[in-house]
């Protein structure tokens, strides 16, 4: 299914069709060309120029990589018991601490281009409705009517100046301040102050939306960013064009994330898509909290390393994907089309992945359209038959191997760092309980 839902791009419903039915791809597809964006980056503000510095550093990394033909490694190994995968009890703690507790990064900023935007979303059976009101602001709110609970918004992305209930008409503004009773007269007179929709925390930084799932959090999206924000900031995300939306099912939200964090499967699982632009089980990575980056070795590195510094474009050199925590994935902030993969889990053996296609200039003529119809099918096709059709395999086979354990290699830092972080974010749940309970 892709979903053209940006109201910037096109206006026209697309066809909608379920992963179930969507079918096998009689052969890989062949990959979309790509272009350097960072290279012919002339910004002069404080972010783009510490982004574009901070680049050619990394590229001088993974070059060391190439050179030695090593990769960046754990200091060791790491075991992650089966049972952590299978437990729905622990599932259930792990949305409690992890996506019930963080900020989510749940929107792209320009899914909301302009004034009167919205984008819906269910999260964890919660539906959540983002809009950004006449003056530009980000607000988060319960996507159900203050009458009756009605959903105002099916899923997606639009325009609209008023939200109306589909049940009985009332009607809110963008802010959720309840402007509107269908038949007040008869109905009775309703208090406006207090009958808007319920508000969730909702901020924006970097050209990502965070939303948090508990109206009484007090997020500090600075704190939980920290240094990588200027980082992300110098990708200038809020300045791209929302092309498409597609959607894919997938495994429990572990077995999926698993997938996306370590480079050692790129010769293996895609020898005819992306080890044909990557290298494999070459990568540099860094950590900022519980956020990451790996950053793979991209083929043109070879003639790369036989030019002067200078001369060296990190956009195709290096393929970086900024990661964060709990499950946004940002691939090809460095080139003209990025691809971005938001997974959210469903049930204890189910989620759900967004695949988000941004571009840095908007896709005006039919050859533009094409070039990233093929861009986003391309990514839809690999991760559903290559990445996806193996991490099924891994969910249907971890019930014959409860009672033992994954192993993570030192080449897996990516692995490792995840799930630390979610061993972090239970055992401080797991105190913060009882401290709560007193």
């Amino acid at each position: 299914m892709v979903q053209t839902s940006s109201p910037e791009i096109r206006e026209a419903d697309a066809e909608r069709r379920s992963p179930a039915s969507a079918p096998s791809a009689p052969s890989a597809p062949s990959a979309p060309e790509y272009s350097s964006w960072i290279s012919q980056d002339r910004s002069t503000d404080a972010a783009s120029v510490t982004m574009r510095r901070e680049a050619a550093e990394l590229v001088e990394r993974v070059m060391a990589h190439y050179r030695d033909n090593t990769t960046h490694e754990a200091d060791g190994q790491w075991t992650e018991p089966v049972a952590n995968y299978l437990d729905a009890d622990r599932w259930q703690r792990e949305m409690d601490a992890v996506h019930r507790s963080v900020p989510l990064p749940l929107a792209m900023s320009c899914e909301l281009p302009g004034p009167n935007t919205y984008k819906a979303i269910d999260v964890l059976g919660v539906p959540v409705l983002i809009t950004r009101d006449r003056q530009g602001t980000v607000h988060a709110m319960i996507n159900a009517c203050r009458h009756r609970g009605a959903k105002l918004l099916e899923p997606g992305c639009g325009v609209s100046r008023r939200l109306t209930c589909p049940y009985h008409s009332w009607s809110y503004d963008l802010a959720g301040e309840l402007r509107g009773v269908y038949a007040e007269k008869t109905f009775g007179e309703v208090p406006r102050e207090g009958r808007g929709l319920i508000r969730l925390p909702a901020g924006e930084r970097a050209g990502i939306v965070f939303v948090s799932l508990d109206p009484a959090a007090e997020p500090d999206l600075d704190g939980w960013l920290g240094d990588l924000q200027p980082l992300l900031e110098g990708l200038r995300l809020a300045e791209c064009h929302h092309y498409s939306t597609g959607e894919l099912t997938s495994p429990n939200w572990k077995v999926t994330l698993d997938g996306y964090l370590e480079t050692y499967h790129f010769a293996s699982l895609h020898p005819k898509t992306v080890f044909e632009t990557n290298l494999s089980n070459m990568m540099a990575h860094d950590t900022w909290g519980p956020h990451q980056r790996i950053a793979p070795a991209l083929r043109p590195i070879a003639r790369a390393a036989e030019l002067p510094v200078d001369q060296r474009d990190p956009g195709d050199c290096v393929g970086p994907i900024y990661w964060l925590f709990p499950g946004l994935a940002i691939a090809g902030g460095w080139r003209q089309k990025i691809a971005v993969s938001l997974v959210l889990p469903r049930t204890a053996t189910e989620s759900v992945t967004q695949q988000i296609i941004l571009l840095r200039e908007p896709a005006v003529t039919e050859e533009e359209r094409r070039a990233a119809d093929r861009f986003g099918a391309w990514f839809h096709e690999v991760v559903r038959d290559e990445d996806y059709a193996t991490t099924y395999g891994v969910q249907q086979g971890l019930k014959a191997l409860d009672g033992t354990d994954f192993v993570f290699g030192r080449n897996e830092p990516g692995l490792q760092h995840f799930h630390r972080t979610i061993h972090r974010h239970l055992d401080s749940g797991a105190t913060a309980a009882p401290r709560a309970a007193r």
